[in-house]
């Protein structure tokens, strides 16, 4: 199907990203409503968004799936994509900001910066993303634009630069100043905010917004030597000398330049559409997509280059009878019907279906061209995060990382003889989202699914009975924890078998060494003389990584080990890769023991904000569960307070600040680290591992 073809420095793929409740939903569908792609504004709250379409984000309010849509705002097409705010949605965050090349940071007027503000912030810096910053909700008791931008820069270490100021605040709140206009911009409500009306500066506002039209015209002056010379000469600097500089500090992610409106009043959403056209990157500005495995190898923003995409997303889609794969093009023009290599797997497939989407509407393609976001059919084979090009021009681009999960439950149909439709939806869905795990306990025979919290999980079961027809028991949550080692040890071990004809032999020597937190896993090879032949060195980092996998103290996964072979032997006619694989298997697991094993623990930043007179009862909550308070600030009426939390102290919480506060207690958490388990608590989790079958008692 033909569409209008753009320019590609007129094109922008953009999200929108914050923390829950920040309005991002409601602000995108004001983008799609003043850009005539809706005819109906559709409300959050009324269940009635086009963003959010899955049925459990109408029921609760809240995103948890990204949606894109694609609009035309005058001579420029924008890709957007509505991310969710939510801390267990955040690989969503995580598969958009890699392939958007820039973002809306969105933060509420009263809230501020959130946790969650300050994570989405981190994963747009992780992958370079310059962003535009808009202050939502400023029609609301409480609103001040100018202590966000004073977050933004304590907290974020941001350098936001406002463009706009607001006129009133709270009940008060009337329009906006354009900074580089100098006129007072009014939003007539007849037209629900679509007309918009230019007035002179009220008197009473005059000064200050000549003071920061005054830092704006400095900030952009400071991206450009000859713009910095011309200023300081005490030159005019022009309209297009200003919107250029704004935007080379926004691209370079020197400066954030900021907006302000109210999405839900239909104020400020017009002046941050002319925003993202005028200083986020087009796909041009982008520049090439770089080679994972060789930086020297490139693929160009053109249509003339060699096709090259990533795979960003996977849905599933019973109405087409399979998943639909969302790609990012990067290079090249994609073709219905023409062959793909997924250079990930080395797997050639077709694609059968291609089209736009918006939100969970299909708009059919012929072609895709660089720098479009599309979604095709036929895909099977393909993950999240695997590279697509052309055959004949192989190329890999740079995957996702996702966190690990940080939670588990246990699930089994309630029918018997659901057993296998249980077995391929939660194959789907693993599909659809790498941070969520299916794994099967042998000892226990039981389903185990892992995700990025309590919600996240709820949502899965939910889902599993609503689309795939399949009804779960689910067992009590269970924290992912992890084992590590204090000293460093040395550890011998032998392996031999015989048992007729053929026997087995290896023998290996490992030195274990703590890492630094977060740090992971490291195999050091330090043979020499060939005691250990090179042939059987592999064999021993894999019996090493086996060991890894289910750690002696609790069988949880083991993290930040070092571990270095430096001497063995072998039998000429009884060593074999196995053998050396089970030797160094056994040999780390012996060393583990001895080096003073730790159980290790997910710890939460907390953010828990409360009326005063309940600041006391949310203190003690907080203690009760194991956590460390560590500041306390006032913000839009109520204390906020922080702290860090295990996870496993966290189940249940949102009842019991409910509970201690009436009902007016609100918190916000996020994964911060793993630290060390207390000792009688470790003891509780590992005995309750071995009554379960789960691990052996380590003097076994």
């Amino acid at each position: 199907m033909a569409e209008k073809r753009f320019p590609i420095e007129r094109v922008r793929n953009f999200g929108i990203m914050a923390h829950i409740d920040g309005g991002k939903t409601t602000t995108s569908e004001r983008i799609l409503y003043y850009s005539g792609k809706n005819y109906k504004i559709g409300e959050v709250h009324d269940g009635a968004a086009t963003m959010d379409f899955m049925v459990q984000e109408q029921e609760r309010g809240i995103t948890i799936q990204s949606a894109a849509t694609c609009v035309n705002w005058g001579d420029y097409r924008l890709s957007l994509i509505d991310t969710p705010g939510h801390v267990d949605f955040t690989a969503e965050v995580e598969r958009s900001l890699r392939v958007l090349d820039g973002a809306v940071a969105l933060y509420c007027a009263v809230g501020g910066v959130q946790p969650q503000s300050e994570q989405v912030w981190r994963q747009s810096e992780k992958y370079k993303v310059p962003k535009i910053a808009f202050v939502n909700k400023m029609d609301r008791i409480g609103a001040n634009f100018y202590n966000v931008m004073d977050q933004m820069k304590n907290q974020l270490g941001a350098n936001p630069v406002p463009m706009v100021l607001p006129i009133g605040a709270g009940e008060t709140f009337d329009g906006i100043i354009d900074l580089i206009k100098m006129k007072a911009l009014r939003f007539d409500m007849k037209s629900l905010g679509k007309t918009v009306i230019e007035e002179e500066i009220p008197a009473d506002m005059l000064e200050k917004a000549q003071e920061y039209r005054h830092k704006m015209v400095e900030s952009a002056a400071e991206q450009d030597d000859a713009l910095m010379e011309k200023y300081f000469a005490g030159e005019e600097l022009t309209v297009d000398e200003i919107k250029k500089a704004i935007r080379k500090g926004c691209m370079a992610r020197t400066i954030t330049p900021a907006f302000c409106g109210s999405a839900f009043k239909d104020k400020g959403v017009q002046p941050l559409l002319d925003a993202v056209c005028d200083y986020l990157p087009s796909p041009l500005d982008a520049g090439a997509a770089v080679s994972a495995d060789d930086p020297s190898q490139k693929r160009e923003p053109s249509d003339n280059e060699p096709f090259c995409g990533l795979a960003f997303k996977i849905m599933n889609d019973p109405k087409s009878g399979g998943k639909i794969t969302f790609v990012r093009v990067y290079s090249g023009t994609l073709k219905l019907g023409e062959a793909l290599l997924d250079s990930t797997i080395d797997r050639e497939q077709r694609i059968s279906r291609l089209f736009r989407m918006h939100a969970n509407h299909q708009e059919p393609l012929d072609e895709a061209r660089a720098g479009d976001i599309v979604a095709c059919v036929g895909l099977s084979e393909t993950r999240t995060g695997d590279t697509l090009c052309d055959p004949k021009n192989p190329i890999t681009l740079e995957s996702i990382d996702f966190p690990a999960p940080v939670i588990s439950v246990a699930v089994k149909p309630k029918s018997r003889g659901d057993n296998e439709k249980l077995g391929a939806a939660l194959h789907a869905l693993a599909m659809e989202d790498p941070t969520f795990v299916v794994t099967f306990d042998q000892e226990t025979s039981e389903t185990i699914i892992a995700g990025m919290g309590e919600l996240y999980l709820d949502i899965i079961v939910d889902r599993l009975k609503r689309e795939f027809r399949v009804e779960c028991d689910v067992g009590a949550p269970q924290v992912a924890y992890r084992e590590t080692i204090r000293k460093p040890v040395e550890s011998e071990y032998k392996h031999v078998k015989q048992s007729g004809g053929r026997g087995q032999y290896a023998h290996v020597c490992l030195k274990l060494e703590p890492q630094e937190p977060g740090t992971g896993f490291e195999f050091v090879n330090e043979i020499k003389g060939g005691v250990i032949p090179t042939e059987y060195i592999p064999a021993v980092e894999k019996g090493v990584k086996k060991a890894l996998e289910a750690g002696p103290l609790g069988g949880f996964p083991v993290v930040d080990v070092k571990a270095t072979v430096y001497f063995g032997s072998f039998h000429e006619v009884d060593s074999n890769e196995f053998a050396f694989i089970e030797c160094a298997r056994q040999c780390f697991k012996q060393g583990f023991l001895k080096a003073q094993p730790q159980l290790l623990e997910p710890i939460m930043d907390v953010e828990v904000a409360v009326p005063e007179q309940y600041m006391g009862a949310a203190n003690g909550s907080i203690n009760q569960r194991r956590g460390r308070v560590e500041g306390m600030e006032d913000r839009s009426g109520q204390k906020l307070i922080k702290a860090s939390v295990p996870l496993g102290e966290m189940f249940g919480y949102s009842n019991a600040i409910r509970t201690v506060t009436q009902g007016r207690g609100t918190f916000t958490m996020i994964f911060k680290q793993y630290e060390p388990v207390p000792k009688n608590i470790a003891d509780e989790v590992i005995q309750k591992r071995i009554k379960e079958g789960k691990v052996r008692p380590s003097a076994d």
